[in-house]
Formats: C-alpha cells, structure tokens, sequence
C-alpha cells in the first residue's frame, strides 16, 4: 500500500492504533498458569469491543484470533485450551487486524516472570534491532539498509536472524508487496518511496535460527529447540523518516 490521501492515512493509523492497544492489553494480561487460548481471547474480546476484525481469520482463516507463540515457536503458534504459558517462558504475542478496509500488524516477545536473564536479552536485542532498523526508514534509501541495520545488532549480541521470517506490505491487506528482509541482501535494489506502507519485524535467536512447519499446518518452530524473539511494527515512510503507525 501507498498512502494516497488523508482519508487513507486516518484509517490506517486508527487500525494501527487498535493493534498496538490490543497487544500492550494482551501482553500486560499474561500470567503463568493461562492458556494461549485464555490470552486469545482476551484479543478476541478487544477486537470486538474496537470494531475491528483479526487479519488471519479473515485472511487466512486462521485458527486463533492471534498469533501466541512460546520458547522454540517462531511464529504462528495456534492458540490453545491445552497450551499453558509456564513460569520462566518466553511468550511471542502477533496482533494483526482489519477495519473498514485497512489492515495493521504489530508484535511483541517477553519473558514470563520469573524471568531468565538469557530472555531478557534476547528481547532487548531484538526490540533494538527493529528499531535500529526502523531509523534507517527514509524515501529513496535502499530497502536492503532495513536488514543492513538488523544484521549489525544481531551481531553484536551474538544472534542469527531466521532468514526465513520476513517484513512485508501492508495495508490493503495482511501481506502485501514488498517483502522486507531481516537481513542485508546487496541484490535487493529496491528502494523506499514516500507513502509506502510495511511492517519491519526481525526475529533473532541464540541457535541456528532455521525453522520448520509443524504438523497442524501453522506453527513455525526450530529445527534445533532454540528460542525465538520477535519485534514488529507498521510504518509509513514519511521523507526522512518513519511514522509508526502501531506505535501506542
């Protein structure tokens, strides 16, 4: 999506908004002891009370109303009745949604309390990826500086990145064009125009950082058992800078 107009921009924003509020609820609410689908539909419930509609049950039909994801899964962890959040996790939260026709994606990793040291700072790097990243936002920079900016932090944290998990387009969709990478690609000649619309979303672990699909279809999980940390916003490039449209 480019943004054309103000009425685009206002709609985009109000979803964005909506995203970034249901995550912080969500992820203030977890608890060890729930389930993923207790923390769930905590989101369902907000969703409903803001209007608004989850991306991968509309897009996708997606079992959840968001991504919850623990430890070793990198992504798209299906909410669950027999999946506890326990003591000393790391609990990835993906809230992603539609509202009269503009679509947002937002996503945040915490540990959960008591918290492991070695979480913590893989959270602190990846969070500090993203927005390293996001500060290389700019019309007419190359989009590969997004992954230039992720690569030097997960370096010197001592991180891989999942080459396999990426940003994207956003907004008149869940996933749209371009794809962003998490890493520096000097082929990728692409560059950032003013208006365009995409989410940057590293995600960084302390192992090999290659994952696989499991057997329900959704779930991305590491070959190896490492843990995994995701960070993620919707942006509008603006100029020479980034307006972070989940951002609350």
């Amino acid at each position: 999506m480019t943004i054309d107009n103000d009425d685009d921009l206002r709609g985009l924003m109000r979803i964005g908004e909506i995203c970034g509020t249901v995550l912080n609820e969500m992820l203030a609410r977890v608890e060890p002891g729930m389930t993923t689908k207790q923390l769930d539909d905590i989101g369902a419930k907000l969703f409903k009370q803001y209007g608004a509609r989850s991306a991968p049950i509309l897009a996708y039909n997606y079992p959840g109303h968001t991504c919850i994801s623990l430890n070793d899964e990198a992504a798209h962890g299906i909410p669950r009745k027999d999946r506890k959040i326990q003591a000393g996790d790391i609990i990835n939260v993906d809230v992603s949604a539609e509202l009269e026709g503009y679509w947002a994606d937002t996503a945040a990793s915490m540990p959960v309390p008591p918290v492991n040291k070695d979480y913590e700072r893989l959270c602190r790097f990846t969070k500090s990826a993203r927005d390293e990243a996001i500060k290389a936002v700019r019309a007419g920079a190359p989009l590969n500086s997004i992954g230039k900016a992720v690569e030097g932090v997960a370096k010197t944290g001592g991180y891989r990145i999942v080459r396999q998990l990426t940003g994207h387009g956003v907004g008149r969709h869940i996933h749209e064009k371009p794809t962003v990478l998490g890493y520096y690609n000097r082929h990728d000649n692409e560059l950032m125009r003013d208006g365009m619309v995409f989410t940057i979303e590293p995600f960084l672990s302390p192992g090999r950082a290659v994952i696989y699909t499991e057997r329900d279809g959704w779930t991305l999980r590491t070959t190896d058992g490492a843990v995994v940390a995701q960070f993620e916003h919707t942006l509008i490039v603006d100029g020479d800078h980034a307006v972070l449209v989940t951002a609350v």
